[in-house]
């Protein structure tokens, strides 16, 4: 393998980490309040709100019905109004954000239902605040399985990002069609495919190293 293509093969490595860390970050940042938000306004919770939580619900789920190449190329309008193109690394990280957000949002979610309901009664019954709850009971307890939940949805986004590369996302799933496919260069498909699951191999080590040591049990 030349050393022209090792270069590619790293610049491709580069874009595709830029594209998951970036979509990753946000996605989190936005699907963890709106996972908090899902859980405290169930009917069963503390701040029942049913109406506001039905249509969050509804939309969080449309998001995720849809499959993601089906997403990228139905909010090409919406990425090129954001990024001013829709082919690229930045392109690509704008439906990737879209379709991370919802799923760390029913992650979220889910983590929160399993803490100990027993726990929120007694800092309620102490005079907490609803935000004291959030972020004194509810989000410490909750932090393996958020974690854990993260983890997936970071592997997850790998396999997106290479689904980009099919309409010109960049990074290593790009490589991999254009050379790996296009060009009939099968040594470049399969160290992608390598470097892949190295990758994910790695993500999910350290993600479940993180679990481990802030779990309580």
């Amino acid at each position: 393998m030349s050393s022209n293509l090792i270069q590619m093969i790293w610049d491709s490595f580069l874009e595709t980490i830029i594209m998951v860390a970036i979509s990753g970050g946000i996605g989190a940042l936005a699907g963890i309040p709106l996972g908090i938000l899902l859980f405290v306004t169930d009917r069963k919770s503390f701040l029942p709100m049913p109406g506001f939580n039905a249509v969050l619900g509804t939309v969080i789920n449309a998001l995720r019905s849809v499959p993601f190449i089906i997403l990228l190329v139905a909010i090409i309008p919406f990425t090129r109004l954001i990024v001013g193109s829709s082919i690229g690394t930045a392109a690509a990280i704008v439906p990737l954000t879209l379709s991370v957000a919802p799923f760390i949002a029913r992650i979220v979610e889910t983590s929160l239902r399993e803490v100990d309901k027993g726990l929120v009664e007694a800092a309620q019954s102490m005079g907490a605040t609803n935000m004291q709850i959030i972020t004194k009971v509810l989000l410490p307890e909750a932090m393996p399985g958020i974690v854990a939940g993260l983890t997936i949805s970071i592997i997850s986004l790998i396999g997106y990002s290479a689904m980009a590369g099919a309409v010109g996302g960049g990074g290593l799933g790009d490589l991999g069609i254009r050379y790996g496919y296009q060009r009939f260069m099968p040594e470049v498909m399969w160290t992608v495919v390598i470097v892949l699951i190295i990758l994910v191999q790695g993500i999910q080590s350290f993600g479940d190293w993180i679990v481990r040591r802030i779990s309580h049990k």
